[in-house]
């Protein structure tokens, strides 16, 4: 697991943010427009870092994170780490659901599914 972080970090990590994918290799979405950072990506990479032990870099990706929300405190779909500016869809639910459970990873609290009990 921990491997597969490091390759994680070192293939898709960009300014401290981490991309979808390759955009100059994988070209699988036909879009003309630069990719930027996948918002909700680097908030599960926090979730990772954590889980793996590396709560320092878990914790200093989280405030990366949180540092480009909007003024009203937004979160959009991309963020471009040189035009410091967020792209696709404000807001997107997957970059705040993504901020929530990493909230609450950092914070000591495991997110669980909800499971029936068995009588």
């Amino acid at each position: 697991m921990r491997r597969s972080v490091v390759s994680v970090e070192r293939e898709l990590s960009r300014d401290g943010f981490l991309l979808r994918y390759r955009p100059e290799l994988d070209h699988v979405d036909g879009i003309a427009e630069p990719e930027g950072a996948f918002l909700a990506c680097s908030f599960w990479l926090a979730d990772t870092l954590y889980g793996a032990g590396r709560t320092r870099d878990a914790h200093a990706l989280f405030e990366r994170l949180l540092s480009v929300r909007n003024d009203v405190g937004l979160l959009a779909e991309e963020y471009h780490p040189h035009a410091r500016r967020q792209l696709g869809n404000v807001p997107q639910a997957f970059s705040h659901v993504a901020l929530v459970n990493t909230a609450r990873h950092l914070a000591g609290h495991a997110v669980h599914t909800h499971r029936p009990t068995s009588r």
